[in-house]
């Protein structure tokens, strides 16, 4: 999994087959931004050239619930579509890169089971994504409710040892709360791992991005910064990329 150069990739998280974006991950926090697949669309439009897409139901729950807006997005759209939420085992990973999407972000089952990262990159090389999202200098899994007792830049190394395509990092002490980034956090992670280092959490403006992009990170996600207008897409690709 290579990026072939820093991506803004713009966020569907789904709840109850509609686009919510939550604060702090918890439930009952969400604002609701629509239908999937009009969400989905938009940013292809705008120049998106990866989706994010979480089904926060499965999340929650531990399988998935928005199959069927999952599916609809794979069908209306033609760029990379990375998908976690509720993946819990390598036949349900495998099914949905069978299915056309193209990457499966695992945090909680990889956790649990560190193989699962190399028993699905066996059959799909460069697929897996590893969410590590960390709390104060700690990895925490469950909606963010339970320690593990890791270190995240530890965790990236071990994870890329047994074949993750790239590391999916979020800094959930920001996250949600727009209120900016932490470039040591992230550089943390990219110092320890030569794979992608994706960004998730706290971009709130356009110089977020661009710090992001100068900690090293390949990607960053963002999800209420876009849907609230701070900034257009094209104006935080054009940040990292001048004129396009």
């Amino acid at each position: 999994m290579a990026f072939e150069e820093f991506e803004v990739i713009p966020a569907v998280d789904m709840q109850d087959g509609e686009v919510v974006q939550l604060v702090q991950g918890e439930r009952g926090t969400g604002k609701r931004y629509g239908d999937p697949v009009e969400a989905a669309e938009r940013w292809v439009d705008a120049g998106a050239e990866t989706l994010h897409l979480v089904d926060l139901d499965g999340a929650f729950e531990g399988e998935r619930q928005n199959a069927d807006a999952v599916e609809a997005i794979l069908d209306a759209v033609d760029v990379d579509v990375q998908l976690g939420g509720g993946i819990r085992t390598a036949e349900d990973a495998i099914d949905l890169l069978d299915m056309g999407v193209d990457r499966v972000i695992l945090g909680t089952a990889a956790v649990e089971n560190p193989d699962i990262v190399a028993e699905i990159s066996e059959e799909y090389p460069d697929s897996v994504l590893v969410s590590l999202d960390a709390k104060e200098g700690e990895v925490v899994v469950s909606g963010w409710t339970e320690g593990t007792g890791l270190d995240p830049a530890k965790a990236a190394q071990n994870y890329a040892e047994l074949g993750a395509a790239g590391i999916l990092f979020t800094d959930v002490d920001v996250e949600g709360k727009q209120a900016g980034v932490r470039e040591e956090e992230v550089g943390r992670i990219v110092e320890a791992v030569d794979i992608p280092v994706v960004a998730s959490g706290g971009v709130a403006t356009v110089q977020d991005v661009v710090t992001l992009d100068v900690a090293g990170a390949a990607a960053v996600v963002v999800g209420t910064a876009l849907y609230e207008g701070n900034f257009t897409l094209e104006e935080a690709k054009r940040a990292v990329h001048g004129e396009e």
